[in-house]
C-alpha cells in the first residue's frame, strides 16, 4: 500500500491511563463505524487497498500513554480530510480517556517530488568536478549542454562545425554569439572575438563568401570597420541599433541575415549616419527617407565609425583641447557634463561615486544607491532593469543575480574573476564604454 499511498495522516494521541498498539487499533475501527457511511468505512476501504495499515507508537510514563499513528490512504485529497477529521471524534481507547489530533496530512508525490530534486542536484554538482552551482546555474548548464556539444574552433577561435567546409561564413563577435547562431540551427558561424580581426580570420573571408553578423554598437561598427580592411566582406547583416547578436531571438537573427545587404550597400549608408550620445552609429533620419532598401524594420547596415563628422563629438574635441590648455585631463572634461539620456552620461555620473544605477531600455533611471547594496537593490527591483551601471567591482554574486533577473547589460567599473559567465548578460566596462579601442588605421 505504502508504494501506492498518495497521502499520509499523522496524527499525535494522548490517554489517561495506559494502553497499547492494539487497543488504539481497536478504537479506531470501533468509534468510526458507521460514523461515514459504507463508502467511508474504514474496514472496507482496507479490503480495497485504499487505506493502508495502520501503523501505531506508543509509549506509557507516570500511568499515561503518548504516541503518533500513520494511516497511508489512496483516496482523493476530500475523502482523506473526511477521514483525518474523522479520527479526532474518538475520545476514548480502551477504559481510558483519549485526544487525537491530525498533525498534517503529507502528499507522498510532493515528498518524492522533492527527493528526486535533490538528488538530481547532487548528482548534477558531482557530475561538474564538484563545483559549487546554484540550482539557477544547474539548470542553466543542462539546457547550454546541447549548444555547447556542437561547438568547435577554427585555429583557435570559437566556431560552429560547418565553418571549415562551408563556401560561406558569417563572422560574429564573441563565443556566445556563436553559441546563439548554433542554437537557432546556423553552424558556419566563426568570431574574432574582440576588435583585433585574427589573421586566420582574415585570411578566411578571402577564400569564402562572407557575411558580418554584429552587434549594433560602435564596437561592431569597429570590428567591421577592420575587418573590411585587413579581409574581404561581401554582406553585412544588420542587429539592431544597441542589440547584441547574443540577446536576439530566433525570428531576429533569421530576418536578419534574410535582409543581409551588399558591403558597399552599408558603407553608403554609413556616409550618411550619425553619431548617437552613447558612441553608437544609428542612419540618419533623412537616410532612411531617401535609401529604399532600407525599411524600418532593417536599420542601416553597422556604419564606419564617423565621430569626426559629429557635432557632438567635435564640441567633445574641443571641451578636451580647453581642458588640456588649463591642464586637465580628459576624464575630467567627460565627467563635467553626464549626459543622463545616454548610457554613457550615466556612466560619468556615477563614476567614482561608489553607487549603483538601474535603467531601463530607454536608460531611463528606475532606482539608485550604494555600490556594496547593489546586489539586495537588484534582487528586489521592480520592475527588473535592463541595464545596471555599477561604480564597483563586478562579481561572481552579482553576476548572478543579473541573469537570474533578467538583466540584458551590466556596465561596471571593473570586473573580478567568473567562475561562470551567463550568455545572456552583455558585461562591459567604463573604459570599454567610454574609451574603446581603434583598430589599426582608424585615424588618419
Amino acid at each position: 500500500m505504502q508504494d501506492t499511498a498518495k497521502y499520509l495522516i499523522h496524527a499525535d494521541i494522548e490517554t489517561s491511563g495506559v494502553v497499547e498498539r492494539n487497543d488504539v487499533v481497536g478504537a479506531i475501527f470501533g468509534q468510526t463505524e458507521g460514523l461515514l457511511g459504507e463508502e467511508l468505512e474504514i474496514r472496507d476501504l482496507q479490503d480495497s487497498s485504499k487505506v493502508g495499515r495502520i501503523d501505531v507508537e506508543v509509549t506509557s510514563e507516570n500511568g499515561r500513554s503518548t504516541g503518533e499513528l500513520t494511516i497511508a490512504t489512496s483516496l482523493d485529497k476530500v475523502e482523506t480530510a473526511i477521514l483525518a477529521a474523522a479520527l479526532e471524534t474518538i475520545d476514548r481507547v480502551g477504559p481510558c480517556r483519549s485526544t487525537i489530533s491530525v498533525r498534517s496530512i503529507e502528499d507522498v508525490r510532493a515528498a518524492k517530488r522533492r527527493e528526486v530534486v535533490e538528488r538530481a542536484k547532487r548528482l548534477l554538482a558531482e557530475s561538474f568536478d564538484g563545483a559549487v552551482m546554484s540550482s539557477d546555474e544547474l539548470v542553466e548548464e543542462v539546457r547550454n549542454a546541447v549548444r555547447v556539444a556542437d561547438i568547435t574552433e577554427y585555429e583557435g577561435y570559437p566556431a560552429g562545425p560547418r565553418v571549415a567546409d562551408s563556401d560561406a561564413i558569417i563572422v560574429v563577435e564573441g563565443r556566445a554569439d556563436v553559441l546563439q547562431l548554433l542554437k537557432y540551427g546556423v553552424k558556419n558561424a566563426v568570431a574574432v572575438e574582440g576588435t583585433d580581426v585574427p589573421e586566420a580570420v582574415a585570411g578566411l573571408t578571402k577564400e569564402r563568401t562572407v557575411t558580418a553578423f554584429l552587434d549594433g554598437d560602435r564596437g561592431g561598427d569597429l570590428i567591421l570597420k577592420e575587418l573590411a580592411q585587413v579581409g574581404d566582406v561581401d554582406f553585412v547583416a544588420l542587429a539592431p541599433p544597441a542589440r547584441s547578436v547574443e540577446d536576439l531571438e530566433r525570428h531576429e537573427v533569421m530576418a536578419a541575415l534574410r535582409e543581409k545587404v551588399p558591403y558597399e550597400v552599408a558603407v553608403e549608408a554609413g556616409e550618411e549616419a550619425v553619431t548617437a550620445t552613447d558612441g553608437s552609429v544609428r542612419p540618419a533620419p533623412e537616410a532612411d527617407a531617401e535609401e529604399p532598401t532600407v525599411t524600418p524594420e532593417t536599420p542601416a547596415a553597422p556604419d564606419e565609425p564617423v565621430a569626426d563628422e559629429s557635432a557632438e563629438a567635435a564640441d567633445d574635441e574641443e571641451a578636451q583641447a580647453e581642458a588640456a590648455d588649463e591642464g586637465e585631463d580628459a576624464g575630467e572634461s567627460e565627467r563635467a557634463d553626464p549626459d543622463p539620456e545616454t548610457l554613457g552620461g550615466h556612466v560619468r555620473a556615477v563614476r567614482e561615486s561608489g553607487t549603483v544605477r538601474l535603467l531601463d531600455g530607454e536608460f531611463e533611471e528606475l532606482g539608485s544607491g550604494n555600490a556594496e547594496s547593489a546586489f539586495d537593490l537588484l534582487r528586489e527591483a521592480d520592475p527588473v532593469p535592463e541595464v545596471v551601471v555599477l561604480d564597483g567591482t563586478l562579481e561572481q554574486r552579482l553576476l548572478d543575480v543579473c541573469a537570474q533577473r533578467g538583466v540584458e547589460q551590466v556596465v561596471a567599473r571593473a570586473t573580478g574573476e567568473f567562475v561562470k559567465q551567463p550568455a545572456s548578460v552583455r558585461i562591459r566596462t567604463f573604459e570599454g564604454l567610454l574609451h574603446p579601442p581603434e583598430p589599426d588605421g582608424a585615424q588618419a
